[in-house]
């Protein structure tokens, strides 16, 4: 059962140990089969924690909400540190920019007035620092992002 969850995508220890249990497996031999499955090299949450933050980032994301989604798969917070070093602070300002870049069209449909409001919200959601969705938000719109 396990090989077959393997074959289809990356897991980490948490995720699978609770497919496991969710298929029928005890908590016990579930436990058992995924400290195997690490032994083996299967399963290896610090690689899966690089990937993710590697593909979610490309897709806009920021450090707050990588951190939140890899703590949400059980993933230790050391791991997670490790893994969000590879993003640095000029990179942040670089996603954050290119994310506005590709949502202020759909924003700019509204009112003009919400404009600023509403990428800012956009960004804190998408998980950038605050101080990266002010400069990035007064850069795009002209307007301070409290405004």
């Amino acid at each position: 059962m396990a090989g077959d969850l393997l074959s289809r995508r990356a897991w980490t220890r948490a995720d699978l140990a609770a497919r496991l249990r969710r298929r029928g497996a005890p908590a016990d031999v579930a436990s058992e089969v995924v400290d195997d499955l690490v032994a083996r090299g299967y399963v290896d949450d610090a690689a899966f924690a690089r990937h993710w933050v590697t593909a979610r980032a490309a897709r806009g994301y920021g450090a707050a909400r990588l951190r939140m989604e890899l703590r949400a798969r059980g993933i230790a917070v050391p791991v997670i540190a490790a893994a969000l070093i590879a993003l640095g602070g000029d990179d942040a300002l670089a996603r954050a920019r290119e994310t506005a870049r590709r949502r202020l069209p759909a924003l700019r449909r509204g009112r003009p007035d919400r404009v600023a409001p509403r990428l800012r919200d956009h960004l804190l959601r998408r998980g950038f620092a605050t101080s990266v969705v002010v400069r990035v938000v007064r850069e795009t719109t002209g307007v301070a992002a409290d405004e």
